[in-house]
């Protein structure tokens, strides 16, 4: 098995790595995403990571509080973008798929998903 296919989370036995345990982290979406999307994500979430980075070296230089304040809501600004990305994809896909399998339970789940991204 890849590694890609590997888990590595707290709710299985040591030495057990096989994805085919029901723990929920290790969900997978049952639909791939298109190359474009997962681009346009991976590039959002490297920007981020570059903003943070610069937080960080604006708090080594011992730089003003505001300018660090500033690069905090713009870092929350594009996480939370970002959050309704994956939002809307899951709705289209992920949601729509347990749906049309007769699973209506996935609305709750969707229901507090938006609850924790408000």
């Amino acid at each position: 098995m890849s590694d890609t296919n590997r888990c590595n989370c707290s709710d299985i036995s040591a030495g057990d790595t096989d994805v085919s345990h029901d723990c929920s982290c290790c969900r997978h979406k049952a639909t791939p995403r298109p190359e474009a999307e997962l681009k346009l994500l991976k590039n959002r979430l490297n920007r981020m990571v570059g903003q943070l980075n610069g937080i960080s070296r604006m708090l080594d230089e011992n730089r003003y509080c505001g300018d660090i304040l500033t690069q905090v809501v713009a870092v929350e600004s594009a996480l939370q973008s970002f959050g309704y990305l994956i939002l809307k994809d899951h709705m289209e896909t992920c949601v729509a798929e347990e749906i049309r399998n007769g699973n209506i339970d996935i609305v709750d789940e969707a229901v507090e998903l938006i609850k924790k991204l408000k």
